[in-house]
């Protein structure tokens, strides 16, 4: 074993989509075109203007996830050069996001009392053949989008995926993934691989599967790289301290760090929300690591498309690891709504897609997965591809609803005479979310008035939400999650909690709430285990 390296637990991979974070709207081609040019060069265009207000934000707390690039003078140039390639060699992605706005303006102007069939022909060109127009019941003119022919399409541009690789021994802290492009530096190395590319695959099992000198070399071999981080700095030749250790018998859950859960029988594995911290050893937080995770995974369960549930970053370094991936069926051709089950196959996974209260029995009888109605947290918006889970394993009930807000207690009251009451409650309070604009404002093609974002936002349940909940299924316990908490995960949360933020005092009243009515109830943080 001398010559054999594994990757370092400090070291982290970043998937990216034209030097931007990848997260699955900057997959699907359309929300990624859109995402460019309404987001990206935007940002980049505005630091180019006046880089010296973008280097005072950052130095802010307060400013922690806004908009402002977190990059330096010295990088003034690299910016410039990546809105220059974005003007001359994606001209057809720029096209194709200006053409959603034209097609839109189009529907709008339709006469409600007309057929439809004639606006064919004044579709923009370069989205001719991958849209289907339609009326709603009231007669309003709309179009869903044939997603699985725009993955076959041109404007799927494998080639702009590329990884980059750092290392928290050399950075103190990742720059907030959607409003910074990630630039070749000193502290960071670039592989221009795809996600699908073999020799990617290859070196990002290392974490698990030693490598040899002599294919390390193979692989890099002809290999584009930029950046001042040696690929001799991410490997090591010491095994992992941690693994996996299975356990023996009954239940046990373990809180894998922000919206994750691994749940785990003698026979099943069942991971929810995976999102693997590379732990910063500065900020002293003991998340659970990639090493621990185990060797096959039964089931992997998203609950929506956001970049805190849906983490590429992580799937992709777990990848060959998980038998099968279960997500929320959505829209169907929605702008909003990308489909979760045609962007992970694309990303060569085994993707089973769920109706609401559908289930998935677990092998050996030992019991069921069931899809669960999520209602909220995404702007009022008509986005379908989100569910809570339930499952039950070996007789043992639990509910596991990341970012859900109970916006209609009498649906919570139906499920319960189909699941009955839980052993374990896990629901998200981040209860004053970002205004729904945040994540898809890139997606709009029509002005927002302000009193609208503000109203609209990206919220989790209150403490009386919860509260609710708690009565409705009689919980033996309780645990809050979801809150975006623990420092590892600022680079993609963009939150920084004070004691008087509310969805802190919301989370405490419910922790008194349940303690003081006899039931178990904590926020998570880092590491958490639960045994039945």
């Amino acid at each position: 074993m001398s010559d054999k390296f594994y990757l370092k637990p400090e070291v982290y991979i970043e998937p990216l989509c034209n030097h931007w974070y990848a997260w699955p709207y900057l997959i699907q081609p359309l929300t990624f075109a859109r995402n460019m040019v309404k987001n990206h060069r935007r940002l980049m265009m505005s630091f180019v203007k006046n880089y010296k207000l973008h280097m005072l934000a950052k130095q802010s707390t307060e400013m922690v996830g806004g908009e402002f690039v977190n990059c330096s003078k010295e990088q003034l140039a690299d910016i410039k050069s990546l809105i220059d390639d974005m003007e001359i060699n994606k001209s057809d992605l720029i096209e194709a996001a200006n053409a959603i706005s034209d097609l839109e303006n189009l529907l709008l102007e339709h006469n409600k009392n007309e057929s439809i069939e004639d606006l064919y022909c004044k579709v923009p060109q370069i989205l001719k053949g991958y849209v289907e127009l339609f009326v709603d019941q009231n007669h309003n003119a709309s179009y869903r989008i044939i997603e699985s022919l725009l993955y076959e399409s041109d404007l799927y541009k494998e080639e702009l995926q590329s990884v980059l690789f750092g290392s928290m021994e050399k950075v103190e802290n990742r720059p907030f993934v959607f409003s910074t492009p990630r630039l070749a530096d000193d502290n960071h190395l670039h592989l221009n691989l795809s996600f699908n590319n073999p020799k990617l695959r290859r070196l990002l099992k290392s974490r698990f599967d030693p490598i040899s000198k002599q294919e390390l070399d193979e692989i890099l071999e002809g290999v584009e790289q930029s950046g001042g981080l040696s690929v001799n700095e991410l490997f090591t030749k010491d095994e992992p301290i941690n693994r996996h250790i299975a356990p023996h018998s009954g239940v046990r859950i373990q809180y894998t760090g922000h919206a994750g859960f691994l749940i785990e029988t003698n026979n099943t594995s069942i991971l929810i929300d995976p999102v693997i911290a590379v732990n910063n050893q500065r900020d002293d937080e003991d998340l659970i690591g990639y090493s621990e995770l185990p060797a096959s995974i039964n089931y992997v369960l998203l609950t929506h498309s956001h970049q805190d549930h849906v983490n590429i970053e992580t799937l992709l370094q777990i990848r060959d690891r998980i038998e099968t991936i279960v997500v929320p069926k959505n829209n169907g051709g929605s702008l909003f709504d990308p489909s979760l089950k045609l962007m992970l196959q694309k990303l060569d996974f085994n993707v089973i897609e769920v109706e609401d209260m559908e289930r998935i029995n677990l092998p050996n009888n030992e019991g069921h997965i069931r899809a669960i109605p999520f209602l909220g947290e995404h702007g009022d918006l008509n986005i379908r591809s989100k569910s809570a889970w339930f499952i039950e394993a070996l007789g043992k009930r639990c509910y596991f609803g990341a970012d859900s807000s109970n916006l209609e207690p009498e649906m919570y009251q139906h499920i319960k005479k189909i699941t009955g009451e839980l052993d374990m409650l896990a629901i998200g309070m981040e209860c004053v979310g970002a205004p729904y604009t945040w994540l898809y404002g890139a997606l709009t093609t029509q002005f927002i008035p302000q009193e609208v974002k503000e109203s609209r936002r990206l919220n989790g349940s209150d403490f009386q939400k919860a509260k609710m909940m708690s009565k409705t299924f009689n919980p033996k316990e309780i645990v809050i999650y979801a809150l975006g908490m623990e420092k590892a995960y600022s680079y993609f949360m963009g939150i920084d909690y004070s004691d008087d933020s509310e969805q802190i005092v919301q989370s405490q009243s419910m922790v008194d709430y349940g303690n003081g009515n006899g039931v178990k109830t904590e926020r998570a943080f880092c590491r958490k285990e639960i045994i039945f």
